[in-house]
């Protein structure tokens, strides 16, 4: 990554004049508050500080998130909106209400509202109504599954959205979603600017498969790691269960194999890992399935993990115009097809498998957040409110360094982060399956 072409400005509607009420909330102290001069730096690498120490330039970093010592808003009167939208992902609820708590509690906002059913709930014609959202209304919601505001996909007319912000007379809007909500955001951040309009666009980064560009860790990850350990340990009890025992078992990823390699290392029990980001050989010697025979044949047993987006090059007519309402290219089910190739494969060679198929990626996507994401999701969502109340917009709170930062949208929005098959992560995967390349002709 080349720190220093990324984008680090952080956008304000104006100068904070207003004493944050914080400086006399319980426990908290001036020491506290945040400069907007403090950053994480980008790059912690020695050899990058070097070089811009030899330069004489101050090396890139993300603008800390906190609470600033003056606010932009006059919390009496302000007025917020919450949306959720994409798919499902755990630690929904708890973003939301971490958020109100902060508003109402801490900076003492009184008008939150929910809005319902992604951005769905901004355009008249669907006549979603909103949610009125307050400590009482959100105070039962964490161990809840999914979103209490619901969700939808697809894009909407954004110049309604902003209609809809101006009518509701709303000062922040904080869009919780993944890579296609960020894309909108910054539409309807830009379209607010046009207008020359004082609402400020506050994203929080969702995606189970950990993909956002410029963003270390998405909550949501670390409980889809942990139930993913769930199925591994299933198959894996299938699999030795039987006779040439194989558990197979697909992992949510699109583009990206965060869950597939993560969840192998917590629970070592895989064989064979296959992401996006790593090709493969479906046949020949050097391929998988003759890699999967070799390992029956000499352990009598076997595991494999699929992300969905890995083999994709064995579909034929992939139309590029076959999207779904986000916007994505629709995937061929992999786990579908590597069942049927397998049980083929064996088929033909006259050995007998027990071959079972577990796909738990609806049941990850709509359970609860589990205690590690759970605490995550109150520091992104603290700070999240830190920033808007600050005046700051056009922004997404990242986790970076060990560090929450403001990272501008447009630095992240409509780039995907992936394995790296030359990481330390990867090699690792490597390391504990012992699967080889599965390529013929290396």
């Amino acid at each position: 990554m080349a720190s220093e072409e990324i984008n680090t400005l952080v956008m304000s509607l104006g100068k904070a004049k207003i004493p944050s009420p914080l400086a006399h909330a319980a426990g908290a102290s001036r020491s506290k508050f945040i400069s907007n001069d403090e950053g994480i730096l980008i790059n912690i690498h020695s050899e990058e500080l070097e070089y811009y120490l030899y330069e004489g330039k101050k090396p890139p970093y993300f603008e800390l998130a906190g609470p600033r010592e003056k606010i932009y808003f006059d919390p009496s009167k302000l007025r917020c909106a919450l949306v959720t939208c994409g798919g499902l992902c755990p630690g929904l609820n708890d973003i939301i209400r971490s958020i109100v708590l902060e508003l109402y509690h801490l900076y003492g906002v009184r008008n939150i509202f929910g809005i319902r059913y992604g951005l769905e709930g901004f355009i008249p014609k669907y006549g979603h109504p909103i949610m009125e959202l307050s400590p009482t209304s959100v105070s039962h919601i964490l161990d809840m599954g999914g979103s209490i505001l619901g969700s939808s996909r697809g894009p909407q007319d954004i110049d309604e959205i902003v209609d809809c912000l101006e009518r509701l007379n709303i000062g922040i809007l904080f869009m919780i979603g993944g890579d296609g909500t960020l894309n909108a955001a910054v539409k309807i951040a830009d379209t607010i600017l046009e207008r020359n309009l004082k609402i400020s666009v506050i994203g929080i980064p969702k995606t189970i498969d950990n993909d956002i560009y410029l963003v270390s860790r998405s909550f949501g990850f670390d409980t889809a790691v942990e139930v993913s350990t769930q199925a591994i340990i299933g198959a894996h009890n299938e699999a030795l269960g039987y006779p040439n025992g194989i558990g197979l078992i697909k992992l949510m990823g699109r583009h990206s194999g965060f869950i597939a390699a993560t969840a192998t290392l917590a629970q070592e029990d895989v064989n064979f890992v296959l992401i996006p980001e790593v090709d493969f050989d479906l046949n020949g010697p050097g391929g998988f399935l003759s890699a999967l025979e070799a390992r029956l044949a000499s352990r009598g047993h076997a595991v494999v993990v699929v992300a969905e987006g890995a083999g994709q090059q064995f579909f034929e007519n992939i139309a590029e115009d076959e999207r779904d309402e986000s916007g994505n290219i629709r995937l061929k089910d992999i786990g579908i097809f590597m069942k049927k190739a397998i049980a083929k494969h064996f088929n033909a060679k006259g050995i007998n498998i027990s071959l079972k198929y577990i796909d738990p990626s609806y049941t990850i996507r709509s359970l609860p957040a589990n205690a590690n994401d759970s605490v995550f999701c109150g520091f992104l969502a603290r700070n999240a409110v830190h920033a808007g109340m600050a005046g700051k917009t056009k922004l997404l709170i990242g986790s970076w360094n060990n560090h929450f930062v403001h990272v501008p949208m447009e630095s992240s929005a409509g780039r995907r982060k992936k394995v790296n098959p030359d990481s330390e992560l990867w090699i690792a995967v490597l390391a504990a399956t012992g699967q080889g390349p599965l390529k013929n002709n290396l």
